[in-house]
């Protein structure tokens, strides 16, 4: 724990990250003091924090937060994380600023550029912090990877292959998630944290173009300033590669980097965790850091599909239709 406990509001606290959030918290040694959501399955409570206040009705969770933030220091929430909906991110960032905290918000931060241009004019009004949850910046072999790339001296560009499949059921068209006004679609919702990954590591975008988009599956290609990245993100479980399917897995992820495959499946448990200590110690993520990935997710939901011509990804070619 870095200073004194803080307390925390959690919205969203139902969801499916939710227990990343609440573990950490738990383990920098701060206090969950009320959450929101909708649902009220969240009886993940009684693990972490069971005497957190719980609303369902966002009108409630405002009124006592504000009572909160009239009471003593010690009582006022100084922290809200943030694990809504994608599309509510913005509202419920600048609900944090409002009430005096400061906000921990998952990916994506924001759907849109000029969403993070208003929260940046927020943030100055307030004096309050926007932070986001970038967590493979903090993966070891990621850093690991960049530091390598960063001592290069040849101008080369690395050729870069990204495969996603995570197979969903027919759930997920029903949900918020199946709205690409609320989710920001497939390229968006699962693929964001990889872009943001990459431009970290190779640097600025300098072209992009989308081959196929469909409410399931997106592939396209990119060049940044150390690489060039064919990409393939995908829902169907049809598109998964007979070895997985063979082996009763329902998620394949693959990244090759020229002829080898770089390896990060491992290492993401306490991801979060890390994430807070570096927020705690004012070292977090913040809404520049997360524009780059914001900006080229953006680009690809709003291109016009070219189909299968130039450097399309193998599976573009192979998945099914």
């Amino acid at each position: 724990m870095i200073g004194k406990s803080k307390n925390f509001a959690l919205i969203g606290v139902a969801g499916y990250i939710a227990p990343r959030h609440l573990q950490a918290i738990k383990d920098t040694g701060n206090a969950l003091v009320t959450a929101l959501d909708r649902s009220d399955s969240v009886g993940i409570l009684d693990r972490y924090f069971p005497e957190a206040r719980f609303f369902t009705e966002f009108e409630r969770f405002d009124r006592h937060v504000e009572k909160l933030r009239r009471m003593e220091e010690s009582k006022r929430v100084n922290y809200v994380s943030i694990a809504s909906p994608n599309y509510l991110h913005d509202a419920h960032i600048r609900f944090a600023l409002r009430i005096g905290a400061d906000a921990i918000c998952e990916k994506p931060l924001v759907l849109n550029p000029w969403n993070a241009d208003a929260l940046q004019e927020f943030e100055k009004e307030t004096g309050n912090r926007v932070y986001t949850v970038l967590q493979l910046r903090l993966h070891p072999a990621v850093i690991a990877l960049k530091e390598r790339i960063a001592r290069e001296k040849s101008a080369k560009k690395h050729d870069i292959e990204l495969t996603y499949i995570t197979s969903r059921g027919l759930w997920y068209e029903v949900s918020w998630k199946g709205d690409i006004a609320k989710s920001g679609g497939v390229a968006t919702n699962i693929g964001i944290h990889f872009f943001d990954m990459l431009l970290w590591i190779f640097g600025g975008l300098q072209k992009q173009v989308v081959h196929v988009a469909t409410d399931k599956k997106m592939s396209g290609y990119f060049e940044l300033e150390k690489a060039r990245v064919r990409w393939f993100l995908s829902l169907d479980r049809a598109d998964l590669p007979a070895a997985a399917l063979a082996s009763g897995k329902s998620t394949y992820r693959s990244l090759k980097l020229n002829d080898e495959t770089f390896e990060f499946s491992d290492g993401f448990a306490d991801l979060h965790t890390e994430v807070y200590r570096q927020v705690l110690a004012g070292k977090g993520f913040q809404i520049a850091d997360a524009r780059p990935s914001i900006e080229l997710a953006h680009e690809i939901r709003s291109a016009v599909p070219v189909g299968l011509k130039g450097e399309y990804h193998p599976f573009a070619k192979t998945s099914s239709k």
